[in-house]
């Protein structure tokens, strides 16, 4: 069993920017799950030296200096249809998860965008110490009961590159249907860049979800 809160931590973050939390939610046999918008600034380092170890080469960002990083995040900070959040958890740094508007997206010129679609980015952190039965599991929960917890969320859709198998089987432990391949398009504008992707879509639908 889990329980939750939409309302900010009491705690202040550990590792990060001055940001608050806008969600916490205890998992059974893992502690307590927090997401915290993304301090471009604070934060760059750290996910540099995520994005660019060998384990998040799909995530496609393996060449980018921790500057271009910055860069990246402060992009995603200005928009008010894609967000980015550090999953934290018992205060210690444990993922990446961004969120988007699909109609806002580049994602809208490879599918039939419905009513409420928002898509997601799931960035598991590197394991410290021997691996846990259930922490990434228990980490992408908490996230999607977030993303379902807005009410503006009618359906999840992901986005994996379509070799990243090991992507593909934790989506669909955690309820999503895999759709069909697409290739998204190259987006190549002053304020960001984005290789053409191969992909794999994969839906959940929420509780109001048709």
């Amino acid at each position: 069993m889990t329980s939750s809160s939409a309302s900010a931590s009491a705690a202040s973050a550990a590792s990060g920017g001055s940001r608050q939390p806008v969600y916490s939610q205890r998992v059974e046999g893992l502690g307590t799950v927090t997401l915290t918008p993304v301090d471009p600034v604070a934060d760059a380092p750290l996910i540099h030296s995520w994005v660019t170890e060998e384990r998040a080469r799909f995530w496609g960002m393996g060449e980018a200096s921790r500057e271009l990083v910055q860069e990246i995040y402060e992009d995603v900070d200005r928009r008010t249809t894609h967000h980015a959040f550090l999953a934290r958890r018992d205060g210690e740094p444990a993922g990446l998860f961004q969120t988007y508007d699909c109609a806002e997206d580049r994602i809208s010129e490879c599918y039939e965008v419905l009513p409420g679609d928002t898509g997601v980015h799931l960035l598991i952190g590197p394991a410290r110490g021997a691996s846990e039965r259930g922490f990434s599991a228990g980490l992408i929960g908490a996230f999607l009961s977030y993303v379902l917890s807005q009410g503006s969320t009618r359906r999840i859709v992901a986005e994996p590159d379509a070799r990243n198998e090991k992507a593909m089987t934790r989506l669909v432990r955690s309820g999503f249907e895999l759709g069909p391949q697409i290739e998204l398009p190259e987006i190549d504008l002053p304020e960001v860049y984005l290789p053409a992707k191969r992909a794999r879509l994969a839906f959940l639908s929420g509780p109001q979800g048709g």
